[in-house]
Order: C-alpha cells, then structure tokens, then sequence
C-alpha cells in the first residue's frame, strides 16, 4: 500500500494487496493527463516528494479514477511524519491517535513517533466530495450492448421471505429492459410453486431442500442461460433501468464487473459510494458480471457456507485476476434489512457480533477469508480494529460514544473475548487446513 500506515487502518483492504500480474490500482502520478490530475489537489506540505506523488495518486483512485495508466508495482518507504501527514488527511483523529498507541506499544522509538504525531496535529481530514467525473459522458453515451440485448440471468436466493420476494419480483417486472430470465434458489420451509404464477416473468424456479446461500448461488450461475449474471437478493428495491444501468457501466467502462451499490431503506447512497470509482467490495445482492467470469476465478467458495464474508473473498479473486469492477452508483438498491428469513436463521448475519457469549468473535469465515490471503499478521490487526467496536449491536455501529463505550467494556470482558476470538482463529485453522471448496464453473 501507497503509505505503511494503512496497514493499521485498512489491514485486510483489496489494495493491500498486488495482483497476480504484479500490479496496484494506484496510478503513477506521471502518467495521467490533464483531466484526470484536474481530480487532484496537490498537498505540497509532505516532507518527501515521494509521499506527495502517493498522495496524488490516493487521491486520484478516492475520487472516481478509472484511466488506464500504468500503475505503481512496489512502494518506497516514506517518513514516520508523512505517514500521519496522510492518515490525519484521510480518517478521523481518533483513529490517528489509535495508529500513534500502537506503535508506541510496538516499541517503535517513541520520540519519532511523538514528533511526527505532533507535528502533524494542523493537518485537518479532507472532507469526501462528490466528483461526478464521469458522470456527463457517461449519461450523453448510447450502448451498443443494451442494443444487441444480450440475454441476462437474474440470481436471486431466497429462504422463508415471500413477503419481501413480492417486492423484488414487481420491480423486475417494471425493468426498460426486457431480455432477462429471473432464477429463484427457493430453500424456504414451505415452498410454494404458486406463489411465482402471479408475475409476468421469465421464471426457472430451483427448489433446494438444504439452506445453503452459496450452493444457491453456484446452482443458480450453473443453470444460467445468460451470458452475463446479475446477482440480487429477497429484500431489496430497485429502479426499472437497473439492469440497463449495469449494462451501461460495463461497456462504458470496458468492465467484466459492474458493482452495484447498496444503501439502507429511508437513507440516501453514501457521498464516497455516489460517483463511478474502482471497487473496492463486492457484494452479491447488487453486481452484474459476465459469466465469463466465473470460468476464469471460479464459483463462489463454499466454506462460507450458513457463515459471512463470501461475496468478499470472491471479490478478493476477482482483483487478484486483475479483472475490472467499476463501483457503479447509478445501478443503486434500497437494503430493506428484513428482520426474519435468510441468513438470520442460520445463526449468522452479522459478521463480527456472535449470536451469544460463548459463540466465535468474528465468525470463523472471516478469520479464514483474512488469514488465507492476508496472513496472519494483518489479520491480528484487523481484530484489534474491530472486535472492541463491535461488542454493541449492529444498529449502533455508528454512534461513537457507544464505541468508545464498546471498547472499554472490551477491556473489562477481556478474558470472555479472548475466548471468543481464540475459538475462531481455531475454527478458521481447520477450514484453511480443509482448504478452499471452490467449484470451477465449465
């Protein structure tokens, strides 16, 4: 990553990493043209020249770049003092101050640390706007591959959520573009075939008896006619051209993967998920792909199974292959979050909030997802960024003196966590010694 720091800060991102053929999405600075340096604002307060090309080139990828320059393919170290320069721009002061603890605890010399900390202390965060860079010629251009309409597979799984599924369904019904079949994985309790009579679509129907999210999915992509997949789930709402808009997106953009973005119900999209920009997530209940794409990284791993964080080791894959997925803000749906069916009744929602005392903090999936190709180093910083703030229900995740307040109570229960996240390091090491159940799609 451009600046080391972030190695506290974002220990499991996709960008930590180079992808297979040794490249990053960061731009080097000398290579982009006028337009795409007319996204940038210089910051000629680094010490090295080094730390504000980086910057530069941070900035470019933050906001909507997605140019074809080359790329850098190893990074120099820079000063402890640009480092907090950077991360004083990029995230909240309390997370500054987190980076600071750790390296004084890491014996790192305290006197270039406090120095560095402290000289920073006038930079403030940038704040996150919305560029639109692409915006103009992307609504002024006509696809030509909306014109030759080619044939698309909707996937959506679904588990004991007819009431939500009805939703979904009418909005398909309503999409400006029309050559599309719909694949219902149906695991529910009590299938109901009638159920699907009362909508004018192009059906294939797969009952499944075992609940199993990522099965669902594998068997769906399996018996796809289409040759582009566009993945979507029980409970979400979407626009009537949001299979048009992920057409778009992946011609306009000579993508293989149009990345949908989710926000929640009676909210609006987040500013920084508001403009095309590269992916830096994947998620399965908003994405339109080429089939193509499964042939080349395979299908979905299924040790993630009734467990979280599947969709992003996916994603992960589709990275390292150096595939292309644009995050695609125009190909947006509303997240109903039902509170009943799916992955509730397996146990599993939430991802680093146990369903009691004695279960595996995090999920034993997510330890294997970030041990597996992340290593084990990083994956300890990744619990001591999340497992304190997630001691409070999801629905307070962003109230921030409840995670101070979560934090503090991590210390007090400090033995029941312990327990909690050495049971899943343990769980994670008999799936990465099971190895991975990834099924190649012919």
């Amino acid at each position: 990553m451009l600046f080391r720091f972030l190695k506290y800060l974002q220990p499991t991102h996709y960008f930590q990493l180079f992808t297979k053929a040794n490249t990053s999405v960061f731009p080097r600075v000398e290579f982009l043209n006028d337009d795409e340096l007319g996204l940038i604002a210089v910051d000629n307060r680094y010490q090295s020249k080094r730390a504000k090309e980086y910057d530069m080139s941070w900035q470019a990828v933050q906001n909507g770049y997605l140019g074809n320059a080359k790329t850098y393919q190893n990074f120099e170290a820079v000063s402890v003092q640009d480092n907090y320069h950077f991360i004083r721009k990029n995230f909240h002061k309390s997370w500054v101050f987190y980076v600071l603890m750790i390296r004084l605890l890491s014996f790192k010399n305290p006197f270039v640390e406090v120095k560095g900390w402290y000289k920073t202390k006038n930079i403030s965060r940038t704040k996150v706007e919305n560029k639109a860079f692409y915006n103009i010629n992307f609504n002024a251009y006509t696809s030509s591959l909306i014109g030759k309409s080619p044939k698309v597979s909707v996937v959506i799984p679904t588990l004991n959520r007819y009431e939500y599924l009805k939703d979904i369904l009418k909005d398909l019904e309503l999409q400006d573009y029309k050559n599309f079949e719909v694949i219902v994985v149906d695991q529910s309790d009590a299938f109901d075939i009638h159920f699907y009579k009362d909508y004018n679509l192009d059906f294939n129907i797969i009952h499944q008896k075992e609940k199993a999210l990522w099965l669902a999915r594998n068997t769906a992509v399996k018996n796809a006619k289409g040759e582009l997949i566009a993945l979507s789930e029980d409970d979400v709402r979407i626009n009537p051209d949001w299979i048009s808009a992920h057409l778009k997106c992946l011609e306009f953009f000579d993508a293989q993967v149009s990345a949908g973005v989710f926000y929640p119900k009676g909210k609006q999209i987040p500013v920084e998920r508001s403009y095309f920009s590269i992916a830096s997530q994947f998620a399965t209940g908003n994405a339109m792909l080429f089939k193509n794409v499964f042939k080349q990284v395979g299908l979905f791993d299924r040790q993630f199974e009734k467990q979280r964080m599947g969709d992003g080791e996916f994603g992960l894959r589709v990275y390292l292959e150096g595939i292309k997925s644009v995050s695609n803000p125009l190909a947006s749906c509303v997240d109903i979050k039902a509170s009943s069916g799916g992955l509730r009744e397996m146990g599993s929602w939430d991802a680093f909030r146990p369903s009691n005392f004695f279960a595996p903090r995090p999920i034993p999936s997510v330890l294997y997802f970030f041990r597996r190709y992340f290593g084990k180093k990083a994956s300890r910083l990744s619990l001591l960024r999340t497992v304190p703030l997630s001691i409070f229900p999801y629905q307070f995740k962003k109230n921030k003196p409840l995670l101070l307040l979560g934090t503090c109570i991590t210390i007090l229960i400090f033995p029941l966590v312990i327990y909690q996240v050495s049971k899943s390091w343990h769980l994670a090491s008999k799936k990465i010694k099971q190895g991975s159940l990834i099924e190649v799609l012919d």
